[in-house]
């Protein structure tokens, strides 16, 4: 085996990129690892943890850029070269056409002067920087990157707000703006619907099920995932809701985030009361069940707030196909499994799917574990082993420090899925897919193989196992759901149609005893 490091100076590549060509290198023949990313104290610091220590890693700047490959003695040169090749292939577009490059952003002003919005995917001690020179030249701003302090992102969103801009983040995965898909998003039709988001894989889902329902996005406004909380007040999901309010392309508006703050939630339903135009609110894991505005709905789960504002715009429920959950599937599963496969795993891509699907086993369940659990009592940890019912989130930052995010690089989740497989007390293991804009280009075929080996090893202990996946995607995403959905089918993958029907599904096949 040969190590073999290069350090370009003052070459930046945004985080966004980097990670998908960490993932096609990594695919290389001959390669064992190959590691790309700025040289920042933090990337320094995982490659240390992973045994990596050159005298050249330690000079590196932060503005520079290290590439770190590990491959076969006989294949390292082709190795190298294919994956110059990929970075290479970062300069030109689809199309072969040079793509334009700025060292700064005062640069890309200056060449491009009719730009409004910018999108920041820079390491997080940087972020705040970038995304305050945007704000200052009247741009909007999508920062993508995480790690930004609380006291940044207050900053910056009073900065944006007294400038009547729109600041989505930080940590904002998600945004449709004029039909024009940000970081991860799907393709779905044009329509009346607009979209506010806390949660970036939430956003998604209500927009898939909307266009699955018939109806369209007007704009979907990620706000970040920590908006709503009691420090930053929702001052973008306000601002995100006014801009809805006033625009003459959306007829219905839609809510989506984890439980918010009591606070913030009243001022945000007050808001959302005064716009005179239907709304649906879906606060994940929320009690409340009344707005107390009229024009206000509260629903519980992802597809009933999709389902309830196609219904707002005029739709005829009777023409739609509402996919009931299947009876006759639950008790199909239930009677494979052995009696002491009583548990589910989930292992997710998205935090908000996570999210849905553990809140449909507490309605259940008092022991349910995860990395993201609110009861301290009930949290799991990246490391640590599953106990009973786990639903994971391996795009939390826990499971992402210093790796690409799963819907990206999913070889952590797939070494997940087999070690999960060998708990002869599992009985499902749920697992979303998520497709589109930014995702791996076949997230289902480069799990196939984990799953055949999964269903194997509880094979020859005489245990079924159920694997039951969700595909978040539609007809227009690069791959179509429909061929994805096909590939898990042939391996013998239940398919759920949405992310509430996942997580309602997945509690029902293990019910037992007085759980039935």
């Amino acid at each position: 085996m040969t190590r073999h490091i290069d350090i370009r100076k003052n070459t930046y590549l945004d985080s966004v990129s980097l990670m998908s060509m960490s993932t096609k290198a990594n695919a290389v023949e001959g390669v064992t690892q190959a590691l790309l990313g700025m040289a920042t104290p933090m990337n320094k610091e995982v490659l240390a943890n992973v045994g990596v220590d050159d005298p050249a890693i330690d000079a590196a700047r932060p503005s520079d850029l290290m590439i770190v490959i590990d491959a076969a003695d006989d294949l390292v040169e082709d190795a190298i070269s294919a994956v110059n090749d990929i970075l290479a292939r970062k300069n030109t577009s689809a199309d072969g056409a040079a793509e334009a490059r700025y060292r700064t952003l005062d640069g890309a002003f200056t060449e491009v002067p009719d730009s409004n919005l910018v999108l920041i995917s820079v390491n997080g001690a940087f972020a705040a920087r970038e995304a305050r020179k945007a704000l200052v030249a009247g741009k909007h701003v999508m920062i993508f990157s995480d790690n930004v302090s609380v006291e940044d992102e207050i900053e910056l969103k009073n900065l944006a707000h007294d400038r009547g801009l729109l600041l989505m983040g930080p940590d904002c995965g998600t945004a449709i703006i004029n039909g024009t898909g940000l970081a991860f998003s799907n393709a779905v039709r044009r329509g009346s619907i607009g979209i506010v988001g806390a949660s970036g894989t939430g956003s998604q889902e209500i927009s898939v099920r909307v266009h699955d329902f018939g109806g369209g996005v007007s704009q979907l406004i990620g706000t970040g995932g920590r908006d709503l909380s009691a420090e930053v007040g929702g001052r973008m999901m306000v601002d995100g809701i006014e801009a809805l309010a006033a625009d003459p392309g959306t007829e219905v508006i839609v809510v989506v985030s984890k439980p918010p703050a009591e606070e913030v939630a009243d001022k945000v339903l007050g808001v959302l009361g005064a716009t005179g135009k239907p709304v649906v609110v879906c606060f994940l894991g929320s009690p409340r069940t009344e707005s107390g505005y009229p024009n206000v709905q509260l629903v519980p789960g992802t597809k009933p707030a999709a389902l309830a504002a196609v219904l707002a715009t005029g739709v005829d429920e009777s023409t739609l196909d509402l996919h009931a959950l299947n009876i006759p599937l639950i008790e199909e599963v239930r009677a494979k499994l052995a009696p002491e496969q009583k548990y589910v795993r989930g292992l997710f891509c998205g935090g908000t799917l996570c999210d849905e699907a553990m809140f449909a086993a507490l309605a259940t369940y008092d022991n349910v574990y995860s990395n993201i659990q609110k009861d301290p009592a009930y949290v799991l940890g990246a490391t640590d082993a599953s106990k009973e019912h786990t639903f994971l989130d391996m795009g939390d930052d826990d499971f992402t420090d210093g790796r690409p995010h799963p819907m990206i690089d999913p070889s952590l989740r797939l070494q997940r899925l087999v070690q999960e497989a060998d708990d002869p007390e599992v009985g499902v293991i749920a697992m979303d897919f998520i497709l589109g804009f930014g995702s791996h280009e076949d997230p289902v075929g480069v799990t196939v193989p984990a799953i055949e080996e999964a269903k194997a090893r509880a094979a020859a202990r005489g245990q079924h196992l159920e694997i039951l996946g969700y595909v978040l995607g539609t007809d227009l995403d690069t791959p179509a759901i429909a061929g994805q959905v096909a590939q898990l089918e042939a391996a013998g993958v239940t398919i759920a149609s949405s992310s509430t029907n996942l997580g309602l599904l997945a509690r029902e096949f293990v019910a037992k005893g007085d759980h039935r």
